[in-house]
């Protein structure tokens, strides 16, 4: 018996020594191979994930595949549950890009660079929280995730179809705690730091100060009587119901994906599930290797209008084909905080100018309630047209719009010089003198005579009225930034009046007035008006946000629609005890 037991130990340190070269040169080949330049590129410092193509350079000989997936098991798990294949994020400190001061150091420099690449290559990036940060996250979501399923089982959301939100804003008068998920306000102070760190590492990276978008987020902390723009929301659903069926309770959704409308989005959950479209069109699975205490950054259009178009927008959508771990039993709960400009700020592109960068014409001053109005006007076309079945890609790449037709792509100017060659095409500005000096279209790559030019006087008189459009808004522009200015500043003088004689009632009436009778994240009934389309009559929708002339935007309850529509087609939701009659009333009639 002895001797089998020393024949035993000398067979498994005979294992031993064969299989721990293996994981090595498994590394060292990952970053030697000239076959993957792109991978080894788009490596940061901080980048912590190993790769999960290195699978295919192992020898015929290779260990079983417990050792593979003791080395890759992050990312070759996600890898088999999605289509398609996972990309390599960055994986940044929170404590590496907050601000503080002093000289810059090199952490913080590769920090900003490392963020600043994942989101160009990526449009996503993955900020670390620390040890009490990540422990507050997580207690943050199992507290969703408790309060959903308390709220499931009683019959709260029942009408749901297994899927609750709920939405929080600082600032507002503390609800009952059996209607709200605790740490809420913790996690909003958490998230929204490390949110300000990662737009202050943005904008030093695209050479601004770092404090240069702080004109258009709130107060820190907020005055007294103030509700933050900024929102975080807390989201739980069932996987398994997501399977085939797309993104938000619907198909359409799912191919077309959602484009942030804020300056940036933060997102921490409990199981992976959520896809972001690169800048090449293709849709990878973000949050594949993420713990509770990883946020996944993804940029709005918001931050894209102030930056010129150097961050563009991110476009996301929940992955149908994903199915979560036992961990999280068959759900998935997570918690966004979406870091949002006040509504009375311009987007002003003037400090990305004095930087040296280019700046489009199509990128003019525009006030923060107006942009998302035009936001919300856009998504009400999408929304609404039978054959919204587009794809993603069709809709971040749109057809060039009128100014860019209009406009010179080199200068940036407008073709008021626009001139027609001989093969027919016209150029102006420095276009123009390119193609003289080429002797060549850049379009059709035909010869051209430098004798046979013609002014092009209809492109001409397109580009001087888009122009003067363009002036004209610029000054419409200062003169509702003025007005607003001093209404703010009327008002205020009023409510401090109002609280120095002791009136506390009226402050809501001077600035909601008769037609906004609805609160942000109040749960209301459509009933609809000749206007409204009838899928959405009778549905139970929570007013997400406060649109200009009593507008609000809403999410439908149960399909996660957005849709605009204004206070006239809107009711007071019924007391709870309507509502439990009500549903309790429904199975009696559907069967009758």
């Amino acid at each position: 018996m002895v001797l089998m037991m020393i024949q035993h130990h000398h067979q498994h340190q005979q294992t031993s020594t064969t299989l721990a070269p293996h994981p090595i040169p498994l590394s060292a080949s990952t970053h030697r191979s000239p076959a993957t330049p792109s991978h080894t590129q788009s490596l940061s410092p901080l980048s912590l994930v190993p790769l999960t193509s290195s699978s295919h350079r192992l020898p015929p000989t290779t260990p079983p595949p417990l050792l593979l997936d003791h080395v890759i098991s992050p990312i070759a798990s996600a890898a088999h549950h999605s289509a398609e294949p996972a990309l390599m994020l960055a994986r940044v400190s929170f404590s590496d890009i907050a601000t503080y001061d002093g000289a810059p150091c090199g952490p913080y420099l590769r920090a900003v660079e490392a963020l600043a690449g994942s989101l160009m290559r990526h449009n996503a990036a993955v900020i670390e929280l620390g040890g009490a940060e990540a422990s507050l996250m997580r207690c943050g979501l199992e507290a969703a995730r408790l309060y959903f399923r308390s709220r499931s089982q009683n019959g709260v959301v029942k009408g749901c179809s297994s899927r609750g939100i709920y939405m929080y804003r600082a600032g507002r008068p503390v609800e009952d705690w059996d209607s709200s998920p605790p740490c809420m306000a913790e996690i909003f102070r958490c998230m929204g730091k490390a949110a300000r760190s990662a737009l202050c590492a943005i904008a030093r990276h695209l050479r601004l100060r770092s404090d240069v978008f702080n004109q258009l987020l709130d107060d820190t902390p907020l005055p007294a009587g103030e509700v933050s723009s900024s929102v975080l929301v807390a989201t739980y659903s069932h996987t398994s119901l997501q399977n085939g069926k797309g993104a938000i309770g619907g198909g359409k959704l799912a191919v077309s994906g959602e484009v942030e409308k804020g300056l940036l989005t933060l997102i921490s959950s409990d199981s992976p599930g959520l896809q972001v479209c690169d800048p090449n069109g293709h849709w990878f699975l973000a949050d594949c290797s993420s713990a509770p205490g990883d946020l996944l950054l993804i940029t709005g259009k918001t931050l894209s209008h102030t930056t010129a178009g150097l961050r563009p927008a991110a476009s996301y959508r929940a992955a149908s084909d994903y199915s979560s771990g036992a961990n999280s039993g068959g759900s998935r709960t997570s918690l966004a905080f979406r870091l949002m400009p006040q509504g009375n700020a311009i987007l002003d592109c003037s400090p990305i100018a004095a930087a040296g960068h280019v700046i489009p014409p199509s990128y003019v001053p525009i006030s923060v309630s107006q942009f998302m109005d035009d936001l919300s006007a856009e998504e009400d076309v999408n929304c609404n047209r039978p054959d919204n079945t587009y794809v993603a890609q069709n809709d971040v790449n749109k057809e060039p719009s009128l100014r860019s037709v209009l406009s010179d792509p080199l200068s940036g100017s407008f073709l008021e010089d626009a001139m027609v060659v001989s093969c027919g095409h016209s150029f102006g500005g420095l276009m123009l003198r390119r193609v003289l000096e080429m002797s060549r279209c850049t379009l059709c790559n035909a010869d051209i005579e430098a004798g046979s030019l013609v002014p092009n006087y209809a492109l001409r008189a397109a580009a001087a009225a888009v122009k003067n459009e363009d002036d004209r808004r610029l000054f419409y522009n200062a003169t509702l930034r003025k007005r607003r200015k001093e209404m703010g500043d009327h008002t205020n003088s009023m409510k401090r009046q109002h609280r120095e004689n002791g009136g506390i009632a009226a402050d809501d009436g001077l600035q909601r007035g008769v037609q906004y009778p609805f609160s942000v994240n109040e749960k209301v009934m459509i009933k609809g008006n000749r206007r409204t389309p009838e899928k959405f009559v009778g549905k139970e929708a929570i007013i997400t946000s406060q649109c200009l002339n009593g507008w609000y935007l809403l999410k439908i309850i149960g399909s996660g629609e957005d849709v605009r529509l204004q206070y006239r087609s809107l009711r007071k939701i019924l007391s709870s005890e309507a509502i439990e009659d009500r549903c309790a009333s429904q199975p009696i009639q559907n069967n009758s």
